[in-house]
């Protein structure tokens, strides 16, 4: 196989420019060197895939890297695989890179960057990892199911972008071929593998040559037959050369090609339009009536546009949007496609196709799916990988900050938690109605988001999802946050808070075409005013650390705490500030101990638990530090800012009398906030003023039992 006279292919891979793509330019240098370096990359890009050469000199770089020869499977696979992986935690699903979007390796999550579904994504990458090895889903449509706006068409547009850059590396080369015939060159119409040029009985002996030294698993085949052009003109040459195949593959030109959903190249999109207009020469071509004339047949494969999707994805993958909108005809031809490897242009044999199917649909499409008995065919064919909406608040709060990002707009600011509390709302409208007794759905969420729940544990979120199996599939998308978040972006206010995208959120309720009846919009309403209690709790527990924010008081606080308990637990006395020996503070100790919600009935047996803990951390060379842990540390702070909360005078806030000595503390207070948790000065005066309506109305529910009925939930709990 090998040909001394064959050209070289280039074995560097192709960089992607996004350093200089992304990267702000320096004041000195401005954009030309970044123009440079673009011009540059790109004559570099266009190099380096380039690669033309005889058949023989094809199979020579066939024989050296036998990668070459993959389908569409198999390439698809190792191109996710190429970005590779984060592996999850015990019984979680490993994160794979392709879906951030980096610009580069290791890169920060690019704009169509996807969150909160990797278990969807894990199913979606072990499926084509199990078609590449040829188990049985490479003949199944790859079917993404799940609710309007739940990622399904980002899913697809990541894979088409990984593809196309994929095919620009080396590792990703990919290779057709073209006739040339008395001075015309004529391209292969559906980029076929130049393997298939090969004669049918030489096949087995190549395919053992390629496969020689590569694992079982990741077997390479050469499957299929020439497409009616390229079968056309085998058989004229093989007449012309009196059967020679040798001659007739001087008239073969090899060359790499790079995949392109814009230049219909390896990518191939079909969205259907209504039944009355479906033809199914979209998907398999028509004939070229101009050239009939030329040709003098309808018949001749010369005279036909081998421009459907099915023959311009040939190689590569083709996305059905929509897919269950098509015609019963065209679920026939798609069945074919999927089962067959094969496709039935007009007047033509079936002609073979080697590509990725991947189609999604949206709830109600999938339910007359179900219901549709003439469809039996179709379901059997399917892989149903469904693609929820998020249902952890940290990753839905990520899609809204990759679109807005920290500050919101340019002249308008987006306060802390704005992202927060509207994912958290998002989240709820997509939960049901929590079993347990004792958890209410704001826990629920939160413990869905990997938080600490008091009394439930991260091992019980399973348990939870396998009762609530349609979590997930309804709900509110992540689009109408967006949209009411981009109406208050263009207010003419400097500071967008939490309340004001509450208020938005609320507001377009009654006109939003999602929602389907009158009570599930009673029902987010609801949510809504849940999310203002947990917002005022969220606000009430940072001012109480700022108000605390004192880590020598802390320090000091806890010292004396531990020094008590080990006292106690003991039966020892501990040693007062003037050296006498005094009996330890039970009072200190269930001031804080009762923040931690620990009862008068188990005191002996925390005491006892943590003084053990502390033990063991020093017997394995460690330090004991209560910051370490969340419940002791927030106790502290409890404990510390009732001690010091009357000092502050947050009311003053709410108060026309002017205390030259209160503003002095509230300033500092404010600008610890800004300090701890990222506001700005104006946003954290409203946060303090919000907080001090808080403590008022608190207060005069002490004094006046009756005035309770008008607190929150929230302030009750508080």
């Amino acid at each position: 196989m090998h040909d001394p006279s064959r050209a070289e292919f280039n074995p560097r891979p192709v960089e992607s420019l996004s350093g200089a793509d992304t990267a702000a330019p320096s004041a000195e240098h401005g954009h030309g060197l970044r123009d440079i370096a673009a011009r540059a990359a790109r004559e570099e890009q266009a190099a380096s895939t380039h690669w033309e050469g005889t058949f023989a000199e094809y199979l020579d770089l066939v024989e050296r890297q036998p990668s070459h020869a993959r389908n569409a499977w198999q390439r698809m696979a190792e191109m996710i695989e190429s970005h590779g992986s984060t592996p999850g935690g015990p019984g979680e699903p490993a994160r794979w890179h392709l879906f951030d979007d980096s610009q580069w390796e290791g890169g920060p999550p690019g704009p169509d960057a996807i969150f909160g579904i990797d278990e969807s994504l894990h199913r979606l990458v072990m499926t084509l990892r199990a078609g590449a090895r040829g188990l049985g889903p490479e003949r199944r449509i790859i079917l993404l199911h799940g609710p309007v706006g739940s990622a399904k068409s980002t899913i697809a547009r990541v894979i088409k972008r990984g593809l196309e850059a994929y095919t620009r590396t080396t590792e990703g080369a990919i290779f057709t071929f073209d006739w040339h015939v008395d001075g015309e060159v004529i391209p292969s119409p559906m980029n076929q593998d130049p393997l298939l040029l090969l004669p049918i009985g030489a096949r087995a002996e190549v395919e053992a040559r390629l496969n020689a030294d590569r694992d079982p698993s990741d077997r390479l085949t050469i499957e299929g037959e020439l497409d009616p052009v390229s079968a056309f003109w085998m058989r004229t040459l093989l007449e012309r050369h009196e059967g020679d195949w040798g001659r007739v593959m001087e008239h073969i030109r090899v060359r790499r090609f790079t995949f392109s959903e814009a230049g219909r190249v390896g990518i191939g999109t079909y969205q259907p339009k209504d039944e009355k207009n479906q033809d199914s020469t979209e998907l398999t071509g028509d004939l070229n009536y101009r050239k009939i004339a030329e040709f003098g047949s309808d018949s001749d494969p010369r005279a036909f546009n081998f421009d459907g999707e099915f023959n311009v994805a040939n190689r590569g993958f083709v996305e059905f949007i929509e897919v269950l909108k098509l015609d019963v005809a065209f679920l026939y031809d798609l069945l074919g496609a999927t089962q067959e490897h094969s496709i039935k242009p007009k007047k033509f044999q079936a002609t073979h196709i080697d590509e990725v199917i991947l189609g999604h649909t949206n709830e109600p499409e999938f339910r007359k799916l179900q219901s549709n008995e003439l469809m039996e065919a179709f379901r059997d064919r399917t892989i149903r990988i469904d693609v929820p909406y998020n249902l952890e608040i940290s990753s839905e709060a990520s899609i809204h900050r990759r679109r807005f990002g920290e500050r919101g707009a340019e002249g308008r600011r987006l306060a802390p938690h704005c992202l927060e509390v509207a994912s958290l709302w998002a989240v709820l409208t997509r939960l049901e109605e929590p079993q347990h007794p004792t958890l209410s759905m704001v826990q629920k969420a939160r413990l869905y988001d990997g938080a600490e729940v008091t009394g439930f544990t991260s091992m019980q979120v399973d348990e939870f999802r396998e009762v609530a199996e349609r979590e997930g599939l309804d709900g509110i998308s992540p689009r109408y946050i967006q949209d009411r978040i981009a109406t208050l972006l263009v207010e003419p206010v400097h500071t967008i808070g939490p309340r004001d995208v509450l208020d938005a959120i609320e507001d377009g309720l009654g006109a939003h075409s999602m929602v389907a009846s009158e009570p599930v919009r009673r029902r987010y309403r609801e949510l809504v005013s849940l999310v203002r209690e947990e917002y005022d709790q969220i606000i009430r527990e940072e001012v109480e650390v700022a108000i605390a924010a004192d880590d020598e008081a802390l320090d000091r606080l806890c010292a004396n705490y531990l020094d008590s308990v080990r006292a106690y637990t003991t039966r020892e006395q501990v040693q007062g500030a003037d050296g006498a020996p005094r009996e330890p503070d039970e009072r200190l100790m269930r001031s804080i101990e009762e923040r931690t919600d620990i009862p008068d009935a188990r005191k002996d047996d925390f005491r006892h638990e943590l003084m053990n803990y502390i033990a063991a951390v020093h017997l394995e060379g460690g330090q004991f530090d209560y910051r370490e842990n969340r419940r002791l540390r927030r106790a502290l702070e409890l404990k510390l800012f009732e001690d010091q909360r009357d000092s502050i005078q947050l009311t003053s806030l709410i108060s026309t009398v002017v205390d030259p000595q209160a503003d002095e503390k509230l300033a500092a207070l404010r600008a610890r906030l800004c300090e701890r948790f990222g506001y700005d000065d104006r946003s954290a005066g409203a946060v303090l003023t919000d907080v001090a309506g808080l403590f008022a109305r608190q207060e005069a529910a002490e004094e006046d039992p009756a005035v309770d009925g008008a607190a929150t939930g929230s302030e009750r709990a508080a």
